[in-house]
Order: C-alpha cells, then structure tokens, then sequence
C-alpha cells in the first residue's frame, strides 16, 4: 500500500500538522510524524481541506461528448480540488432510468478522477409531465439519492408534490431548477436597469421567488426534502431564510460565478455570461454572500456547464447559458469569501465539502481531516494568484467567465482515497 506525509499543512486552515495516508486511509494527524517510507508532499504555508463535494455538475456524457465527457468532466473536477460530483440528468437520453444513471456511474468509477455520483430525473424526459422512475434509479447501483429536472423546472404543483411523497420513502431529496415558466418567456438576462438600457428580455427576480416560496410550503406540508438549485436573488435568500427558521427540511446552494459577478457585465453583449440564472445585481451579490455566510445559503455548487465554442461564439440571443466552473471554484470563494473575512478556511470546508456531502448523502466523503478517515483531501496555495487561462483547463470547453482574471489561490493536490490524481498542480 502506497504511503503518503504530507507536511505542515496548515488543516482547515488553523494549525499547521502533519498528515500521513496510508493506502486510502488517513493514519495519523499530528505534529512531527516520521516520513519512513511516504512519498513527503512538503506543504508549508498551505491549506488543508476534505475533498471538495459538488451538487452541480453537468458532465454532458451521454450525447454532449463535444462539450464535455465523463473523463474531461472529472479531470477538472481533481484541478479544481474535487473528490465527488453530482452528475445533473439532462444528458441525451435524458438519466431517467436506472439503465442511464448506472452508464454515468460506471463512466465515473472508470475515469478514477473523482467519484460521480449520477443526479435522476424528476421526470420523464425533463418534461414535465410524468414522475421518472425514482425508485428504480435509487435502487440501481448508482443509488441515486439526488432528483433534478435542473435546466427545467418542475412547474405543476402537483407532480412536485408527488415526487417529494415519493423520495421521502428512501430519504431522497428534490432539488428544484426554480424558474418560472410563463414569467420568463423570451428572457436574456436578469431584469432591471441594464435590461432595459440594452433592450434585452428581462428575467425577473420573482420567477425564481415565487418558486422557491411554493416549494417550501409543500415540502414543509409532505414532510420531505427539498433542495434549492443555484440561488440568485436576495429575495430568494430571504425566503430560504423563513423556511429554515419555521424548522422545514430545507437547503440551498449559490454558484461562484452569482457570488462574485453582476449583470453589468452583460452591457459588452458578451454571451460568456449568458448563464441560467441570470447574473443579478450587485444587491444580490452581497446578499448571497451574507446568506452563504451565516448558514442560510448552506453550499457552493458550481453549476458547470460546459459547451463548445460554436454554442458560445455567436450573437447573445443565440448563444447557450451556462459556464464552466469546477477549477476556478475554490480561488473564486477565496476571493468572495475568504479574503473578504466572511469566512474562514473551516467555513470553507464546511460549505464546499461537509455540507454537500450530507445533502447528497454521500457515503466516504465530507469526512473530518483525521485518523481513521477515508483519504479524499484537497491542499491548496492560498498566497498564491495567477491569472486564469483557460487554455489550461481540462475541462474540453472553454466559457470561463474568468479569463484574463487574477484570482487567489491554487490547487496542488488532491487525493481522492489515498492517490494523489493532482500533484504539484498536474493531473497524475
């Protein structure tokens, strides 16, 4: 078995320790641990966290193979400091069906960049309509746990109703795209002032709230879990807020991207910040961060959303929603959050690891950093800053919203049970 000693790391972000794997476990934390036989990661000065968890990852294998694969997807998950994703269902065909699902979790065991973790379909085809097949997707051997029609909401309040009755039998939860059909027909950006100025379709800030508003009411009425997808508004956070406080099994997650970026950016026509959610104002900006901050937000979910230049590279009426996000996630919190003093690294792992990790019930991951845990762990250069250059990436799109940015922070390793798939910043 492989041995690894990682030295002095700073263990989310307090006292500096060493760490020593033994195969996929970690055998001991403390100071002065003898290297013996352990490959020594010398990492002074650096920050040790678990394995980051993401809720939100759009993989696009099956059928989206031009923008992003189940390895490419994986492989930018380990830069970024990812042990674990949560693969979203709007693939083609749509993961609606155990057959699905088990595809996409064998893709992710065979990759061996991360653990993939498929998200079901609430309904057949993202339609709508029909309930998929939750019992049979959570029964296969992906065991899904996480349902989504994310991309598309789902609108009746009836079928809603039925699929939170339905997970609540095996402790699943929902988690709900929530946009309002009718109100945003025809949008392009968020409405507002800069909407008007540029002539282009508004999306209101209350499609997304009178969503939210309706769900938490009935997961709090059917006793089941609900789970807000890419939360953009402060009117959502406050909603989110009385939800948790009348005691509702209720969580939420917020992108990087809606923590750092505004919809002022939208004024060059530039479709690299086409993205569903809208980019908000800069009122949201600052209440996302409060709410991620004090709990009411419970994660960071990155909402990668990769596709090919030709998708991106046209006029912005024509152009796809979504950006890319697994590898500058962690250097963008550092930025929003970190550096701002809104949280601390523990905070971080919190956010991006713990948390996640028990929404999505997922078993070896979001562990303490300590012995007798599985290895999946996450060491970054927190003094370091770089300019993002997508040409780096391994991701096999390119939309960063980020290009040409500095940003802090860089990930050098990361382990996911015990071998290192990053080192020294270089996939192994």
């Amino acid at each position: 078995m492989n041995k690894t000693l990682i030295r002095g790391a700073r263990v989310l972000g307090g006292e500096s320790a060493d760490v020593l794997i033994d195969g996929d476990t970690i055998a001991r934390v403390g100071p002065g641990i003898e290297a013996g036989d352990a490959t020594v990661v010398e990492a002074a000065g650096r920050v040790l966290l678990p394995g980051l968890v993401d809720l939100h990852t759009h993989l696009r294998e099956p059928g989206r193979e031009d923008s992003e694969t189940v390895l490419t997807g994986t492989r930018a998950a380990a830069k970024g400091g990812y042990t674990a994703v949560h693969a979203m269902a709007n693939t083609f065909p749509v993961a609606d069906t155990a057959g699905v699902v088990e595809q996409v979790w064998r893709l992710g065991r065979e990759s061996g960049y991360c653990d993939v973790q498929p998200v079901g379909a609430v309904t057949v085809g993202l339609e709508g309509k029909k309930l998929a097949e939750l019992g049979a997707m959570h029964d296969s051997a992906a065991a899904v746990k996480v349902f989504s029609d994310d991309g598309k909401c789902v609108d009746d309040a009836v079928i809603m109703r039925r699929a939170l009755e339905y997970v609540k039998a095996f402790g699943g939860v929902v988690a709900q795209h929530a946009q309002e059909p009718r109100l945003t027909e025809g949008a392009q950006m968020n409405e507002g002032i800069v909407s008007a100025e540029l002539g282009l379709g508004g999306w209101p800030a209350v499609a997304e709230e009178s969503v939210i508003a309706r769900d938490v009411l009935l997961a709090a009425h059917v006793g089941s879990r609900l789970h807000v997808c890419h939360v953009s508004t402060a009117g959502s956070v406050e909603i989110v807020r009385w939800a948790k406080s009348k005691g509702w099994d209720v969580t939420a997650e917020v992108t990087p991207h809606h923590l750092l970026l505004t919809d002022e950016l939208v004024r060059g026509y530039d479709p690299v910040y086409k993205v569903n959610p809208p980019l908000r104002t800069e009122a949201d900006v600052r209440a996302l961060r409060a709410g991620l901050a004090d709990g009411t937000i419970d994660c960071v979910a990155t909402d990668h959303a990769p596709h090919p230049q030709e998708d991106k590279d046209c006029e912005w009426a024509a152009a796809a929603m979504g950006m890319v996000g697994l590898e500058t996630a962690l250097s963008v919190v550092q930025h929003a959050m970190v550096d701002t003093g809104l949280l601390d690294w523990a905070g971080v792992a919190e956010r991006m690891s713990f948390r996640p990790a028990r929404i999505g019930r997922l078993e070896g991951h979001g562990r303490p950093v300590a012995a007798g845990e599985p290895a999946n762990l996450t060491l970054l250069d927190p003094g370091y800053r770089g300019t993002v250059d997508p040409a780096g990436f391994a991701s096999r799109s390119r939309n960063t919203p980020y290009r040409g940015l500095d940003l802090p922070g860089r990930v050098t390793h990361t382990f996911l049970r015990g071998r290192a798939t990053l080192v020294d910043g270089t996939l192994a």
